[in-house]
């Protein structure tokens, strides 16, 4: 088993060391490294089951998401799942789709830890197959989605890195303020082999998402206000963090794609400001 003692942070710019609980500023107030090989840690996750969102193909599964030698890895696999809950004539796309062809894993902190105004940090290696879409991200736990905002982190699909936050709109739709950034503008010739850290910097008046200490996105957060709600901000409301690998959907088509098709993150991390 790999054990890390001495964590070292890339975020927004700048690089920390951080051994214990309080350096240069900043206090580690939630964290999961992974550490025990087997299932995920229950006390800091909770699985997401069957067809979920997007209507995406894949099945979510537990047994899709192990810890193994000190990192979390989400598989999405190709192989047949019957849906018991399939009805035919259902309005539901979830009811209405008799099998899944592929399989795969979502967690998520939902009941059990959220956050606000935090250093979010996450050092992973994405599969970029077409029809693969992993994400990073978090949604406000107090409202229904997208009054409830959202904040990707980390996504990938279609060749783009996206680093994206939305919130309700006037006409009750989600407002997106996106960045996509193609893969090949990296410049990096080994940049898919590697292990890369993501962050979020947020604070009551702005969010900052980051890859490898470089600004991805920045959201003024007085312009994130629903005018028909008395001007309700989900940001400076808490949100959980959720981890998944979709596959298809707005990830494409993985008809040509070898499987299994792997997601792998090697920490996540929460700081507070002192």
């Amino acid at each position: 088993m790999r054990v890390k003692c001495v964590f070292y942070i890339r975020n927004f710019g700048l690089e920390y060391a951080v051994a214990g609980e309080n350096s240069d500023g900043y206090r580690l107030v939630w964290h999961d490294e992974f550490n025990r090989d087997g299932p995920v840690n229950p006390n800091n996750w909770e699985y997401e089951h069957g067809f979920v969102r997007g209507k995406e193909l894949q099945w979510y599964q537990p047994q899709n998401a192990r810890c193994v030698d000190g990192r979390l890895i989400i598989s999405a696999r190709q192989e047949t799942v019957v849906n018991p809950g399939y009805q035919a004539d259902s309005p539901d796309w979830r009811k209405r789709r008799r099998v899944a062809h592929y399989t795969s894993s979502s967690i998520k902190t939902r009941g059990k830890h959220s956050w606000k105004y935090e250093i979010f940090i996450m050092r992973g290696r994405i599969n970029t197959h077409p029809g693969s879409w992993p994400a990073w991200w978090t949604i406000g736990d107090h409202k229904p989605w997208p009054a409830g905002g959202e904040i990707d982190i980390m996504e990938y699909y279609r060749g783009h890195i996206n680093a994206n936050v939305a919130w309700q709109g006037a006409n009750g739709y989600a407002k997106w303020k996106s960045v996509f950034k193609p893969i090949v503008q990296f410049h990096d010739p080994n940049w898919l082999s590697r292990f890369h850290i993501w962050a979020m910097h947020w604070e009551p008046d702005a969010i900052r998402l980051f890859l490898d200490g470089h600004l991805m996105n920045h959201v003024d957060l007085s312009q994130t206000h629903d005018p028909r709600y008395n001007n309700y901000n989900p940001f400076h409301h808490k949100a959980f963090m959720i981890l998944n690998l979709a596959i298809g959907g707005a990830g494409g088509d993985p008809s040509h794609t070898e499987f299994p098709v792997l997601f792998e993150v090697d920490y996540v991390r929460v700081y507070q400001r002192l």
